[in-house]
């Protein structure tokens, strides 16, 4: 596989990874949950399948790179043990736009949970909960350097 194949951009613009791990969440009111993501933290709608109010699958992607995965929480269609439930997750995403990012998500009217901050390891944070009360850690932070 070459890098050609496993990254998104054109000659215009830079070249971001496509993804290769996806946080999945699950949501009593998932199409509600998709409408909130876009709204307040500016996700984009890739994909939602599923019918009336049950979403099968839905993916939205990050703007930045990255995105997530979710469907509709269904009585009896457990994942098997360990399964997760609506607002049980917690995720961290990267961004160069943090304080844009807590402004729209407060006019949006997102429950923020840590204000705006910066943080001893170099980071400007904000944490804010969505309407399912799962956790949204924004952050300018991309992790330490892989060792070579």
């Amino acid at each position: 596989m070459t890098a050609e194949s496993t990254t998104h951009g054109t000659s215009e613009g830079p070249r971001t990874p496509a993804p290769q791990v996806w946080p999945c969440l699950r949501a009593t009111d998932a199409r509600a949950l998709i409408r909130f993501l876009v709204d307040a933290f500016g996700f984009v709608e890739v994909a939602a399948h599923g019918e009336g109010d049950v979403v099968a699958h839905a993916e939205l992607s990050w703007p930045e790179g990255g995105g997530v995965m979710l469907g509709s929480d269904r009585p009896g269609q457990q994942p098997g043990p360990g399964s997760w439930g609506p607002g049980s997750s917690c995720l961290y995403v990267v961004s160069d736009h943090v304080d844009a990012l807590h402004e729209r998500a407060v006019a949006a009217g997102a429950r923020v949970l840590v204000p705006l901050t910066d943080t001893d390891y170099g980071s400007r944070d904000f944490t804010a909960a969505d309407p399912e009360g799962n956790r949204w850690a924004f952050g300018t932070y991309r992790g330490e350097p892989r060792p070579s």
